[in-house]
């Protein structure tokens, strides 16, 4: 991890890194964050979003 930015992770991808770099960010599961993407119908807009805008981990 890399400080307190939030990032795409480049370790803990499945689509584009955007769970993964959540769950680093505030120290939980990606799982979790995942679950909560898939739960909430309006999260997929979001999910879309973030994976544009959130730079990438290096």
């Amino acid at each position: 991890m890399n400080g307190n930015k939030l990032r795409k992770s480049s370790d803990d991808r499945v689509i584009s890194g955007v769970c993964g770099g959540i769950a680093e960010f505030f120290g939980i599961s990606s799982l979790a964050v995942r679950l909560i993407f898939l739960i909430l119908p309006s999260n997929l807009l979001l999910y879309i979003i973030l994976a544009m805008i959130m730079p990438e981990d290096y």
